[in-house]
């Protein structure tokens, strides 16, 4: 990249409104600057020197259209350093906090120069005055803000995947976190994009089955004070400035390039990228925050300010201030996020946390906003994947099922009422059911599909699956919050001991319960997704709440103890569902179809006497042992509906066995998966398993699933 050379002499003219930010000519002879502020009364541009040190020139960008601010600058040239002072009114009051002395990111930067120094430079206001926010801090804060780039478009992407929604398997994953520890790849390549870029790295979640990873936050963010002042860091990264950047930290070669070039490599490979993005809030924070961007830009366009009193933030993230997506530049400037991180960085789709602010009015959630519109109709963003975290901290909050039909939403019901199934509660077999349905309870409408439910048993933002059954309470001393943070309603239960344990019975309880756990999320209707290291018996010693933990706590050990035995039995549950379309139908399925082959209904529940389940037992607290039984009624030539005529999945919570009855059918039951078994191995694809049962009846272990199926007319018969 060149470094440009300033000259003061540049000629200006007024340029276009439009696209925002610094766009080069294709004549390469200058730059159009566009930044939208409807309330300034002046915009500089700010040019530095090629190190970012020292400001070289301020020039005025020269026209208003439109409420955006425009020029165009001959001369400029691709690594140009620069950034704005935006004057105005400092009137917080009146949501005005304009202070020229402060330079400003350009909210459209697609790269940085320098990194964020923690400065009291960076408010606009005085730290020291008693007045806090509404006195003027004067102080030039330039030497303490990294600089905006300009750079050359890179071209479109062409390399889409486009993973059938009903056919994803989603593989949540921190970047850093994933490669820090892990063997395959070079240590100066830990952390970063190029580190997940190994091809070994990308052979590993190619064998283990999944279609697409999602990435935790990798637009640029920076730490918040008070993690920092506990000697922390934001590890998982929900704390955004810059909305079209990679984040410095994780980029080795410190290219932009090298972000589009990982997501290349998993889409050779077969593999979707899903980026979490963070459009609820920035990194500015409440009335008290820092102004790095858009509070010093046009902070009563960019945030919702409280009504009553301008000075302070509506907080519908928790996080200090919310972004107003109901102003049309502020949905534009999201929209042209979206859009650059799928046609020019090659992702296939987001997961949006907090979700709900999205779709926030005046102020109640609705889904069909003009976000939400806007996302429909654009020919880009309506064709990727698009998933809710659907629930926010304010009024009203929480969402599931309320979005876009076209969304899928995290569905938190599934995890809760997984774990509180397998740990032993009473009276769950009918919420537990409706889980395993795809949720139709909360999703079902005409036009919407059991793939909208994402089904989980584990997130970033909780227990790893091994702590989940190895501690009854949270250990978060380790984030300087005296273990007042994260979730107190976890539903874990550890087996007997707290924490790690040399018992060996309690142990082995404790990799069947994880098997169960495993086995419900893949067999289940809806889109499963996999928390990274969940196969790989990684714990993070309790911590429900790692966010601020950037070490081993958090970083997957991929050394662990039986790491590879259960990375093997996640590996054919994947398979499994794969191989057998029953496990992962388009539509929702009510027991109204009957296959004409076996007579079996397309779904129905069975009791432990092979019959329907009736009111009463639904009704029942006591019955913890019931059957979902899945049959084929298409008639199909495609060798994958041949492959089997029906599934019975068998789910006993109890704490004895269960001498379970199975319908007499003409052909024999085939055991596929049997978590009771701690090495599975046989697979179940073997049709010369030793386990093929021709008796009426099966006992279901303790604490156990087993996945059956069943054989009409076995070749092998």
């Amino acid at each position: 990249m060149t470094t440009c050379a300033i000259n003061t002499a540049y000629k200006v003219t007024s340029g276009r409104s439009y696209p925002m930010g610094a766009s080069l000519a294709k004549s390469g002879l200058g730059c159009n600057f566009a930044l939208f502020s409807a309330h300034a009364t002046k915009v500089e541009l700010c040019l530095f020197s090629g190190d970012g040190k020292y400001e070289l020139q301020r020039i005025e960008l020269p026209e208003f259209t439109d409420d955006v601010w425009h020029g165009f600058v001959e001369g400029i040239a691709e690594g140009c350093l620069y950034g704005y002072r935006v004057h105005g009114p400092f009137e917080p009051h009146n949501g005005h906090r304009f202070n020229a002395n402060k330079l400003l990111l350009d909210p459209y930067a697609k790269k940085l120069h320098g990194s964020f120094i923690r400065s009291d430079l960076n408010f606009s206001y005085d730290l020291k005055s008693t007045q806090k926010d509404l006195t003027v801090d004067n102080r030039d804060n330039s030497a303490t803000m990294p600089k905006c780039v300009v750079v050359s478009p890179l071209l479109f992407s062409q390399t889409h995947p486009q993973v059938r929604r009903r056919d994803t398997i989603l593989y949540e994953l921190h970047v850093k976190g994933f490669t820090q520890q892990n063997p395959d790849v070079p240590i100066e390549l830990r952390g970063t994009f190029a580190g997940l870029a190994n091809k070994k790295v990308c052979q590993y979640l190619k064998s283990l089955g999944v279609t697409s990873i999602e990435l935790l936050p990798v637009q640029q963010f920076i730490n918040e004070d008070f993690v920092q002042d506990k000697g922390l860091t934001n590890y998982w990264g929900y704390n955004t400035i810059s909305f079209f950047v990679p984040h410095a930290a994780y980029c080795h070669s410190g290219e932009v390039g090298e972000f589009r070039s990982m997501v290349e490599t998993y889409h050779e490979a077969g593999i979707e990228v899903i980026l979490d993005v963070v459009y609820n809030h920035t990194a500015e924070g409440d009335e008290l925050g820092q102004t790095l961007s858009f509070k010093g830009i046009d902070n009563a366009s960019y945030y919702r300010l409280h009504p009553a009193d301008k000075r302070y933030y509506e907080n519908f993230s928790g996080c200090g201030n919310t972004i107003n997506v109901q102003h049309p530049r502020v949905i534009q400037l999201i929209t042209d996020s979206l859009r650059y991180w799928v046609e020019i960085m090659g992702v296939d789709g987001f997961r949006f946390d907090l979700a709900p602010v999205l779709g926030r009015d005046a102020p109640d959630f609705k889904a069909n906003n003009h976000f939400f519109t806007s996302i429909r109709q654009d020919p880009i963003l309506s064709r990727v994947k698009l998933i809710a975290e659907p629930w926010d901290v304010g009024h009203g909050g929480y969402q599931l099922g309320r979005f876009p039909n076209s969304w899928l939403e995290l569905n938190d019901r599934f995890r809760d009422s997984c774990r509180r199934f397998w740990r032993g509660e009473q009276g769950l077999v009918a919420e537990f059911a409706k889980r395993l349905h795809g949720s139709s309870d909360i999703f079902e409408q005409p036009s919407r599909r059991p793939s909208a439910s994402v089904n989980f048993i584990t997130s970033h933002d909780g227990f790893t699956l091994t702590d989940l059954v190895s501690f009854n309470n949270k250990q978060n001393k380790a984030n300087g919050e005296q273990n007042h943070d994260g979730h107190n309603s976890n539903f874990s239960n550890n087996l007997g001991t707290e924490g790690p344990t040399d018992n060996c019975r309690i142990s082995l309880l404790r990799r069947q319960q994880k098997r169960n756990l495993l086995t419900t999320l893949f067999i289940a209707q809806g889109t499963p997704m996999l928390l990274s290291g969940d196969e790989l018996n990684n714990s993070q010693r309790g911590n429900n709440n790692a966010y601020c933990q950037d070490n081993e706590i958090s970083w997957l050990d991929w050394q662990s103890p039986q790491a590879q035995q259960e990375s093997d039995f996640v590996k054919k549950l994947i398979a499994l569902r794969k191989a057998h379309p029953l496990l992962n139908r388009t539509h929702y399925q009510h027991g109204v179809k009957v296959s004409e082959h076996t007579g079996l209904a397309d779904i129905s529940w069975l009791n432990c006497h092979g019959k329907a389940m009736t009111k009463d037992n639904w009704h029942d607290q006591s019955i913890k042992c019931f059957a979902m039984m899945l049959a084929n009624t298409e008639r199909s030539s495609t060798p994958e509906h041949q492959q089997d005529d029906a599934l019975q999945i068998i789910f006993n919570a109890h704490q004895r066995s269960i001498n379970f009855l199975l319908p007499v059918l003409n052909g024999y039951w085939q055991v596929l998966i049997d978590t009771a078994v701690d090495n599975q191995e046989y697979s179940y694809a073997d049709k010369k398993s030793p386990k093929n049962i021709r008796h009426p009846a099966i006992t279901i272990a303790e604490h156990s699933c087993v996945v059956l199926r069943y054989l009409h007319s076995p070749k092998d018969k």
